[in-house]
Order: structure tokens, then C-alpha cells, then sequence
């Protein structure tokens, strides 16, 4: 049953405007009276909303995500980083954190690139991308650029963000559209994530029982260098 209900709920994030039941039935192989039968129980502690048979995501499912912290603090330290970088670049930012084999993104404010690349929270990237290689560990020092190698239309700046101890724990990328010149996207990429890691070194410690605090396990990111 909890497969089940884990699998709706995958499915509704991708649909933003919502699925009904046959769409789910047959996107989770599943039969329609299961469906409707988880359906109502993920409506009824707030995990999944109904509006005109139609099933998304629900409030209490987002605060529950609220609660999971890639690396104690990055979210809070990112914060103001990042909307300064888009106010001062016009670019879509991104904080990206390694999960799975792909750059998942914990942080954003959507800029000029929308609507050929939607910029928000959960959306997960290849590590073919500028945040991917920024995040496994580029070879040369220095922001990965991308000027159209994944996404025509596109090009990105993007440079690691890293914990008091060195390790890389996040990737903070600008998304410009081409024919812009990238070294001022470039230079205010490093200055907001030069400020992310030094809000992270400024921060109290880790309390136990938080991931990533002292006496547990913390997330590892490979360094692999780039292709």
C-alpha cells in the first residue's frame, strides 16, 4: 500500500494542474478502484487535494518537504544569495545538490530563461549540465560554462558552494539566454556563491539528530572530474 501511495505521489508532481484517476491508473499500472482508494486516504491527512476530480499535491505534503535540509543551513544561507544574483543578472538561478546521479534543484528564483527552461524548487538536471559538473567537481578551477551544449536558447555559469571543511555541497548556477556576454554572469556567480559558503561557515553547529550534524553520516559528493 505504501508503494502504492508513494508512486501516486510521484506521479501528481508531475502533473501541475493535476490527474484524474484514469491518467493516474494508467501512468502507475495500477487499477482504478486502488487508485481512488489511496486517493482518498492521501486526501485525508492533507498529503494530496481533490479539486473537481481532479488530484494534486497537497499542503501538508509541501510542509512536510519543507522540513528536509539537503546540508544544515543551505537553504537559509542561499536565500538572499540567490535573489541578489537574479536582481542584478536578470538570470534564472539555481541551487542544485547532488541525489541519485542528478543535480536536484532546493533553490531557485526564475529569470530570463523562462519559458524555454522552468526554474523552480525539485526539478532534477542532468550532470551533463553546468550544475551537474560543478557539483561532481569541475577539473580546472573556475565557473563551468555551458553556452548551449545541452539547451539550445541557453547558456549557464555555474560554481560549487562549499561546507567549512572544503566539501562540495551544492552548486549554484545562473541561466542566461545566448548571445549574452558571460563574464558578468560569471562574476556575480562566484560572488553569490562565495557568499553562500561563507554564511555556511558563519552558521551554529548542526544539532544531533539534524542530517548532517556531528556523530551522523552526511550526504557524500564525488569528485569526478569533468569528461
Amino acid at each position: 500500500m505504501l508503494e502504492g501511495a508513494f508512486a501516486l505521489l510521484d506521479s501528481l508532481r508531475r502533473y501541475g494542474d493535476g490527474a484524474g484517476v484514469t491518467e493516474l491508473a494508467e501512468v502507475c499500472g495500477v487499477p482504478k478502484g486502488t487508485v481512488h482508494r489511496l486517493l482518498d486516504q492521501l486526501v485525508a491527512v492533507g498529503a494530496v487535494e481533490r479539486r473537481d476530480r481532479r488530484y494534486r499535491v497537497g499542503p501538508q505534503l509541501y510542509r512536510l518537504g519543507q522540513v528536509w535540509e539537503p546540508y544544515p543551513g543551505l537553504r537559509a544561507a542561499a536565500r538572499l544569495p540567490l535573489h541578489r544574483l537574479r536582481a542584478a543578472t536578470g538570470a534564472g538561478v539555481v541551487l542544485s545538490v547532488l541525489r541519485e546521479d542528478l543535480a536536484l534543484t532546493v533553490g531557485s528564483v526564475p529569470g530570463e530563461v523562462e519559458p524555454i527552461v522552468q526554474v523552480h524548487d525539485g526539478v532534477a538536471f542532468g550532470l551533463d549540465t553546468a550544475a551537474g559538473r560543478a557539483l561532481r567537481g569541475p577539473r580546472r578551477p573556475g565557473a563551468v560554462l555551458d553556452r548551449e551544449d545541452v539547451m539550445a536558447g541557453v547558456c549557464c555559469a555555474a560554481l560549487p558552494v562549499r561546507a567549512p571543511d572544503g566539501r562540495t555541497v551544492a552548486a549554484l548556477t545562473g541561466m542566461v539566454r545566448a548571445g549574452r556576454r558571460l563574464e558578468p554572469l560569471v562574476q556575480a556567480v562566484a560572488e553569490a556563491s562565495g557568499a553562500v559558503t561563507r554564511a555556511l561557515a558563519m552558521a551554529p553547529p548542526a544539532r544531533a539528530g539534524v542530517p548532517g550534524a556531528p556523530g551522523r553520516p552526511t550526504p557524500s559528493f564525488r569528485p569526478v572530474e569533468r569528461a
